[in-house]
């Protein structure tokens, strides 16, 4: 008799996207998503770790502030979270672990889904599916706009599956729901709390990325770029433009300056490199010496030492800048995130497991990509003790591009990802 469990799972997977899409949080603010996630997973027969108790608190990066943290707090309470459950996710502890053992033998997999949202004003063009259909984000400046709404779907869905066929599976199930993917902030410090151990294999993956049609994916990617993330602050001294000039020290050209100057670092021989400088505000007014400028920067290289590279000669001139016009400097890491490089034998046993898939029509061995990602550090941790990972490609067409104000995916991608998933489930870990 053929397995209807798709048939009834496909509703709640689109209602769960959507609302998802609705009610976006930025890294270490999903509140409400993670209250969402447990609710669903607790019912679920699930052994939940929730907030602080997901994570090493310690091991973040690029904190909201308190400010920030208080606000999103006080709208999740007006939401519905209740005191409980936001106490232990409290001063931007967010995320949950979600674990089955089965009790028979068998490896230990995990899976990895990103909840968090980006800093985006949604569009509100007719053109746009969400806008049309009545899901667009309710949040001002906060959109689900690269598909994490849709992995958190295919997390809920994956977990469904687990609990439902536990006594046909082996071995035992380790869900990670992970906060502040954005930005690199999230995945280590799920990874420093010790998630990882003893995992055998480590799958995650996202949608979209490349633009393929639905119904393909990628096996594992190739080209994800270790990155380093960082705030910086220069502090000058104000004065009257053209009364006393020469009192003013200029953080405005402190920091125009480095925008400029950072672009010639020289390219790096051993391999790919990246730098951006992609935020820059200085300045009181058109008569006043600007003591201030603030500046959000990055760095990237294909491997960990080639990032280190820039990021020193990123440092060096930062306080050249500095030096030039007689300025204070500020440097806060804010992000970080390693190099990839998944498992070659993943490629056959994904493609294995996939091929009695009705919804995965063709599988690529390898997608190259060329951004960065903080599943890096899960991927790494299971590799250094022996396991095999990949990062998985997720086929959609792609209108907009990742991070763009009218971003969505076609939603038949949803039920491709889950069956993907299922049937590496199905393939690794079937009780026999």
């Amino acid at each position: 008799m053929k397995d209807d469990f798709m048939a009834r799972v496909l509703p709640d997977l689109f209602t769960w996207r959507r609302c998802l899409h609705q009610q976006p949080e930025l890294g270490f603010m999903e509140y409400k998503t993670t209250f969402l996630l447990s609710k669903e997973l607790e019912k679920l027969g699930f052994e939940l770790h929730i907030g602080k108790d997901a994570l090493k608190s310690e091991s973040r990066l690029g904190l909201p502030t308190e400010e920030e943290l208080n606000e999103q707090e006080q709208k999740a309470l007006r939401w519905g979270v209740d005191e409980e459950s936001l106490e232990k996710m409290s001063g931007g502890n967010t995320g949950l672990v979600a674990i089955l053992d089965t009790g028979r033998p068998g490896d230990h997999v995990a899976f990895r889904f990103d909840i968090d949202a980006l800093p985006i004003n949604e569009s509100e063009d007719s053109s746009h599916l969400p806008f049309q259909k009545g899901f667009r984000s309710r949040e001002h400046d906060v959109m689900h706009a690269c598909g994490h709404d849709g992995h958190t779907a295919i997390g809920i869905g994956v977990a469904r599956y687990i609990s439902e066929k536990k006594d046909t599976l082996r071995g035992k199930f380790t869900l990670l729901f992970q906060p502040a993917e954005e930005g690199g902030r999230g995945a280590k410090a799920m990874t420093d709390k010790g998630w990882l151990h003893g995992v055998h294999r480590f799958y995650t993956g996202h949608i979209g990325i490349e633009s393929m049609p639905a119904g393909t994916i990628a096996a594992t990617t190739e080209g994800f770029l270790a990155s380093s993330k960082m705030n910086i602050r220069y502090k000058g001294t104000a004065a009257h433009a053209g009364m006393k000039p020469e009192d003013g020290k200029n953080a405005l050209l402190a920091g125009a300056t480095a925008a400029t100057q950072l672009y010639a670092i020289p390219r790096h021989s051993g391999g790919t490199t990246r730098i951006n400088v992609g935020r820059l505000e200085a300045g009181r007014g058109r008569n006043i010496i600007s003591d201030t400028a603030y500046l959000e920067v990055e760095t990237r290289g294909e491997t960990k030492d080639i990032n280190n590279y820039v990021w020193n000669e990123a440092k060096r001139m930062l306080h050249a800048s500095a030096s030039m016009h007689d300025v204070e400097l500020d440097i806060v890491f804010v992000g970080e995130t390693e190099e990839i490089n998944c498992d070659a034998g993943m490629i056959d046993r994904v493609t294995h497991f996939c091929e009695k898939s009705d919804y995965v029509q063709r599988v690529l061995p390898v997608a190259p990509v060329s951004g960065s990602e903080d599943a890096s550090f899960m991927v790494n941790a299971v590799q250094k003790q022996g396991g095999e990972a990949t990062y998985m490609l997720f086929g959609t067409q792609l209108p907009y591009g990742h991070h763009h104000p009218a971003f969505d995916f076609d939603e038949a991608v949803l039920p491709v990802a889950l069956d993907t998933f299922i049937h590496i489930l199905k393939g690794g870990s079937s009780y026999e």
